[in-house]
C-alpha cells in the first residue's frame, strides 16, 4: 500500500502528468499534421502550376461555345468497343467515356494531375499511402452515383482481367486498397520501393460502374460492343462495325462546371469514320465526309493539298507547333528472334536504310532525322558522358559497358542522298555480316555454318499510307543487295493487330514512348520484367543496363537528378540499338474545314483538337451555303 505521503505526492503529480501527456499528444498531432500533404492535385515534386482556386486552365477559351460536330478518320477495322483487352480490335476513342480520380494533366504543365472524380487527396510526405476524397455529385451517364466502391472494383478488375504487363507491375507496388466510406478510398503502397508512379497510377485508373459488370456478367478481357456507362462528358451514340462510331456529349454531364473542364469538351458530337486505307480516307476528306485530318504522309502534304477547297479557303491547311518530344518511331527489331540477337546483324541491316535519299526522293525534304528517344529536349544525350551523367553511370558498376563511357552517344549513320544504295554503307554492312558468321555463297545469298539462309520478314499494315510503303520497299531492296532474303509481308489491319500482339515478325514499323519524366511506366516500355509479352515493348528489349538506370532513376529525389538519369537512359537505349530511328517533324500538319477555332497560342504539350477546340456555327453555315459541305 502507498503511504499517505506517497498518495499525496501521486495526487499532486496526476494533473501535471495529464497535462504533459496532453501536451505531447498535441505536439505529436502537430507533427503528424505537418507531415501530411492535402491538395487539390498532385505532382511528384509537389510543384503544381494551378492553385486550389484556379478558374480554368490558362490556355483554354472559358467562353468557348458548345455545339457542332467534329469528324475524323480511322484506318482499318474494329470489332470491339473494349480497348482494355488483347482480344479484338478496339474502336478509336473507345475509352473516352471513362474518368478517373485525377484528370488528364494540363497541356501546359508536364507531370501534373488535378482532381476530377476526386475533389482532394491526402498523403504522408513519405507517400506510404494516399486517400482520395471523391466528389459526391459525380454521376455515371445513367444517373447513378460514382462511389469509392466503383473505384475499388475498377482497380481490382484491371488486376484480375487487365493486360498482364499492367497487372504484374501494379500488384507488386500496390498491395492493398480499401473503401473508407462511399466517397473515400485509400490505397497502400509497398515498402522498400520507389514512390514514383504510385499516387498518379491509382489516380489515373478508369472508373467503371460495378453494378453494370455484376448485372451483365461482362469481362474486361473479352471483346464486346456493349459499353458500360461512363461518367465522362461523352457517351456512345452509334456504332457500325468497321464503318462508323459516334460519340455524343452528355447534356447532363455532372462535371461540366468544374474548373478542370471549363472551356473543354466543346463539340456536341465526335464522329469517327473508318476507311480501308489512307488513299480512300484522303479522297473522303476532300469530299467532306469528315472534317479534320492530321496528316502524316509527306507526299500528300507536299503535293495533294492543292485541291479546289483549299484554294478557295474552305479547307485550312496549317502547320501548328508541337512542343512535345517526337514519338520514337522506327523500324523495330524483334529481339526474340535468334537472327536478331546479334547486334552486328542489326547494325548491318540498319545500314540498308538511307534516310537522306528517302527524305529527298520520297518525302520532299520535309523531315529531320531522329537520333534520340528524347529528341531536341534537355534530356537528349550528346557527345561523351560527363559531369553528373558520367558520375551517375559510373555509380551503376559493372552493368555499364566500358564503351558507353568512352564513346559519344550513338548517332544514326549518314548516307548518300543521291542514290538509294550507299556503296560505302553497303561495304560496311557486308563486313559486319561476314563477322557475324553469315558469309555470301556462290549464289549471292548469305548462309550460316549450318547452311541456313539469312532470312528476315517485315510485317506491314496494308492500310498504312503509300509513302511509308515505298520507304519500306526501298529499304528491303537494299537488304536483298546484301544477300539477305528479305520478305515484305503486307497484311490487313486485323491480321496485323494479331501478329503484332504475338510478335510474329522479324521487323516491324512501330513506336515507343518518348519521356520527359521518370516513372514505373518506363519499366513496362523498356524494362526486362514484362519484356516477353508487353504490348508496349515491341522489340522485347530486356537489358540489365536499362533496368539498372530505370531503377535508380525511380529513386531520384530532385528534378536535376531525375533529368540526369533520363539523359543516361536515352544514351543506353540508343546503345542497345533495338530500333532503326527514322524521321520526325517539329510541327503538327493539319487540314480542316474552316468551321473550327482554337486557342492562340496553343499549349506546348497537346494539339487538343478533340479537347479544347470549338465549333463556329456561322462559318459552318457559310460552308454549307457555298456547297463545300453537305
Amino acid at each position: 500500500m502507498l503511504s499517505a505521503r506517497a498518495r499525496s505526492c501521486a495526487t499532486d503529480f496526476r494533473p501535471w502528468l495529464m497535462g504533459l501527456i496532453l501536451l505531447l499528444a498535441c505536439a505529436g498531432l502537430a507533427r503528424a499534421e505537418q507531415d501530411m500533404i492535402r491538395s487539390h492535385g498532385y505532382s511528384y515534386f509537389g510543384d503544381l502550376k494551378y492553385p486550389a482556386d484556379f478558374a480554368h486552365f490558362d490556355y483554354v477559351n472559358p467562353d468557348a461555345p458548345k455545339g457542332g460536330e467534329i469528324s475524323i478518320a480511322a484506318l482499318g477495322t474494329f470489332d470491339s468497343m473494349n480497348p482494355y483487352s488483347r482480344k479484338g480490335r478496339g474502336g478509336l476513342l473507345s475509352s473516352m467515356m471513362y474518368e478517373s480520380l485525377l484528370g488528364d494533366g494540363p497541356a501546359d504543365a508536364y507531370g501534373e494531375g488535378y482532381g476530377l472524380l476526386a475533389e482532394s487527396l491526402e498523403y504522408p510526405v513519405g507517400k506510404e499511402w494516399v486517400i482520395f476524397h471523391m466528389r459526391p455529385e459525380a454521376r455515371f451517364s445513367d444517373g447513378t452515383p460514382v462511389t469509392a466502391h466503383d473505384v475499388l472494383f475498377s482497380h481490382n478488375l484491371l488486376l484480375e482481367q487487365g493486360l498482364p504487363s499492367y497487372a504484374l507491375a501494379v500488384k507488386k507496388r500496390i498491395p492493398k486498397a480499401e473503401v473508407i466510406d462511399d466517397h473515400t478510398i485509400k490505397f497502400y503502397f509497398a515498402e522498400g520501393i520507389s514512390r514514383r508512379s504510385l499516387i498518379d497510377q491509382v489516380g489515373g485508373v478508369p472508373v467503371w460502374p460495378k453494378k453494370w459488370f455484376e448485372e451483365t456478367g461482362a469481362r474486361l478481357d473479352e471483346s464486346r460492343l456493349e459499353t458500360p456507362p461512363g461518367s465522362g462528358p461523352y457517351m456512345v451514340e452509334r456504332v457500325e462495325i468497321n464503318r462508323q462510331i459516334v460519340y455524343a456529349r452528355n447534356p447532363d454531364y455532372w462535371g461540366e462546371d468544374l474548373a478542370i473542364n471549363r472551356g473543354r469538351h466543346n463539340f456536341d458530337r465526335i464522329r469517327v469514320e473508318y476507311f480501308g486505307d489512307d488513299t480512300a480516307a484522303f479522297e473522303a476528306f476532300k469530299a467532306g465526309e469528315y472534317t479534320f485530318r492530321e496528316e502524316g504522309d509527306s507526299k500528300k502534304w507536299a503535293t495533294a493539298y492543292d485541291f479546289p477547297k483549299v484554294r478557295e479557303g474552305y479547307v485550312i491547311k496549317a502547320e501548328l507547333p508541337d512542343g512535345t518530344p517526337p514519338t520514337p518511331t522506327g523500324i523495330v527489331f524483334n529481339l526474340g528472334r535468334k537472327v536478331m540477337q546479334d547486334k552486328r546483324v542489326r547494325e548491318a541491316i540498319a545500314l540498308g536504310f538511307n534516310f537522306e535519299w528517302t527524305n529527298e526522293s520520297l518525302q520532299y525534304g520535309l523531315f529531320d532525322q531522329r537520333a534520340s528517344f528524347t529528341q531536341d529536349t534537355p534530356l537528349m544525350a550528346t557527345g561523351l558522358p560527363e559531369g553528373d551523367e558520367l558520375a551517375f553511370l559510373q555509380s551503376l558498376g559493372d552493368v555499364v559497358p566500358p564503351e558507353l563511357l568512352s564513346e559519344p552517344a550513338r548517332m544514326p549513320h549518314s548516307s548518300d542522298p543521291a542514290r538509294l544504295t550507299d556503296r560505302k554503307n553497303l561495304r560496311r554492312a557486308m563486313k559486319l555480316l561476314d563477322e557475324a558468321g553469315w558469309p555470301v555463297g556462290s549464289d549471292g545469298k548469305r548462309r550460316n555454318a549450318a547452311g541456313e539462309p539469312l532470312r528476315v520478314t517485315f510485317l506491314f499494315n496494308s492500310s498504312s499510307d503509300g509513302t511509308l510503303g515505298a520507304v519500306v520497299e526501298s529499304f528491303m531492296s537494299n537488304l536483298e543487295r546484301m544477300g539477305i532474303e528479305a520478305k515484305l509481308e503486307k497484311v490487313d489491319a486485323a491480321q496485323y493487330t494479331l501478329r503484332e500482339r504475338d510478335r510474329d515478325y522479324d521487323m516491324v514499323f512501330d513506336a515507343y514512348a518518348a519521356f520527359l519524366g521518370t516513372g514505373t511506366g518506363l519499366m513496362q516500355r523498356y524494362g526486362s520484367s514484362e519484356a516477353a509479352f508487353s504490348l508496349f515493348n515491341p522489340a522485347g528489349l530486356a537489358s540489365p543496363l536499362v533496368d539498372a538506370i530505370i531503377e535508380k532513376s525511380l529513386l531520384t529525389t530532385s528534378k536535376e537528378d531525375q533529368d540526369t538519369s533520363l539523359r543516361a537512359l536515352d544514351r543506353a537505349l540508343r546503345y542497345e540499338f533495338f530500333m532503326i530511328p527514322v524521321w520526325y517533324k517539329a510541327d503538327f500538319w493539319v487540314a480542316y474545314y474552316d468551321q473550327y477555332e482554337h486557342p492562340d497560342p496553343l499549349p506546348p504539350l497537346d494539339l487538343g483538337y478533340l479537347d479544347f477546340w470549338w465549333f463556329n456555327a456561322q462559318k459552318a453555315a457559310a460552308l454549307r451555303a457555298a456547297g463545300a459541305l453537305r
